[in-house]
């Protein structure tokens, strides 16, 4: 009876808490850029009570993306997750303008986890499975033959996975001679084409040689790998190729029994992806730029997609992405997550990946970087054995940095997790606030 004539915050003192989650605040945000494949904002979100969560702005995005946003943050509780997402989700777009929004409310999971010394996985509902999945992606090589293409394949294979991924791309047509016909429009602003131009301004077309040559080099990896190992394409679309060009060459890889065909056409064409799954026996997969659900619906309720493949640090982060998977399910269509990321979107994804019921595999995209898992502390040696991820039942995102890595790889001019006080003041919504 004497502990009831204490007062509380006595009782409190007494008991083993990792926070006091209604006093947290948010501080600051910070980013630390590190080379990988490409370039990877890491993010650093900060507490009074000294715990901070960690995120990832998209690969190739601008940390600016984040950091506009910091004046919207600073001072909130950060356990309040969906009210902050709400309130800055409108200051993101398809593909790497939704780094920012994604990596904020991925750095806010994490933080909440540990606050309340859960990890994320538990925050989305719980856990339909102890290991993940992963596929591995494999770059095209340098030259465009069935065996080069054996050659990469087996290298993945030798790593324990049994779900390979391995790039078809543009520049594999236009480096072999007798593949294209034609000429493809030259455009004086050439970033442009890719993206918006269906068959690169269609005055050059795939001939028969192009889709003899797809056909060979999936018909070579199927051979060296045999019938164990789950095998999908990446990238002969993306504005290279018009729906019917996608569709002879998907015709022209059924043999192979693919696990699917990813992105056959740039992600803002939802009615031709349609119209390419509907011809194709293959599973198509697609979405890795769409944002928020709002972005998947179309393609979800028109069946456009046979697969989701949303990109996290795109979609809208944990929550978002938990819900745009769950929509699909309740179509018949299963998820697969693109990751192209640092340890830190990766762990995420796993979290993510665990609480999806409809989960098919999570992207590995740091394969070939010795350095890539030693960014953090927290992943085993063998962390990728057997081609599963064990997901793990420490606070958060279950990882943490490494900062003697992470410094020896930061991009040319970054800093580590450098002042960022320069963005406290109002980037984006109204002014409410009189500034001198």
């Amino acid at each position: 009876m004497a502990a009831l004539d204490q007062p509380i915050e006595t009782i409190e003192n007494n008991v083993r808490t990792g926070s006091r989650p209604s006093a947290l605040r948010i501080t600051d945000i910070r980013v630390a850029t590190v080379v990988g494949h490409g370039y990877y904002p890491i993010l650093r979100i900060d507490t009074n009570q000294g715990i901070y969560g960690l995120g990832e702005v998209r690969d190739g995005a601008n940390p600016d993306t984040a950091l506009r946003l910091k004046h919207l943050l600073i001072g909130q509780n950060p356990c309040n997750v969906e009210y902050l997402f709400k309130s800055i989700k409108a200051y993101g777009g398809d593909s790497r303008e939704a780094g920012g929004v994604s990596g904020i409310e991925i750095a806010l999971m994490d933080l909440v986890g540990k606050a309340y010394g859960v990890p994320c996985y538990q925050l989305l509902g719980g856990k339909f499975r102890d290991r993940v999945r992963i596929y591995g992606d494999t770059p095209a090589p340098k030259t465009a033959t069935p065996e080069a293409y054996v050659e990469v394949v087996k290298q993945r294979a030798a790593l324990g996975l049994t779900f390979i991924k391995f790039d078809l791309p543009g520049r594999l047509f236009e480096a072999t001679p007798g593949a294209l016909v034609g000429r493809a429009t030259e455009f004086e602003y050439p970033q442009y084409n890719q993206w918006y131009v269906p068959g690169r301004g269609a005055g050059a077309r795939i001939s028969q040689r192009g889709v003899e040559l797809a056909a060979e080099i999936a018909a070579a990896v199927r051979a060296a790998v045999g019938d164990g190992v789950s095998l999908c394409t990446d990238h002969f679309g993306e504005g290279f190729v018009t729906a019917d060009e996608a569709i002879r060459i998907g015709q022209a890889l059924e043999p192979y029994n693919l696990a699917w065909v990813e992105d056959p056409l740039p992600w803002t064409d939802i009615a031709n992806h349609k119209k390419v799954a509907d011809a194709l026996l293959t599973p198509v997969a697609a979405g890795e730029d769409l944002y928020l659900w709002e972005g998947f619906r179309e393609a979800i309720e028109t069946r456009a997609f046979d697969i989701i493949h949303p990109d996290m640090l795109s979609s809208g982060g944990l929550t978002e992405t938990k819900k745009i998977a769950d929509h699909a399910e309740r179509y018949g269509i299963p998820t697969a997550l693109h990751a192209c990321c640092t340890p830190i979107g990766f762990m995420a994804n796993v979290h993510l990946g665990a609480s999806i019921a409809s989960l098919i595999a999570v992207e590995h995209h740091g394969l070939d970087q010795d350095y890539w898992p030693k960014l953090v502390t927290g992943l085993d040696d063998d962390y990728l054995s057997g081609g599963y991820v064990t997901v793990p039942d420490a606070p958060g995102l279950g990882v943490d940095l490494n900062e003697e890595v992470i410094r020896e790889n930061l991009r040319e001019g970054a800093s580590y997790f450098g002042d960022t006080s320069e963005w406290n003041r109002l980037r984006v919504g109204f002014d409410r606030v009189p500034h001198d």
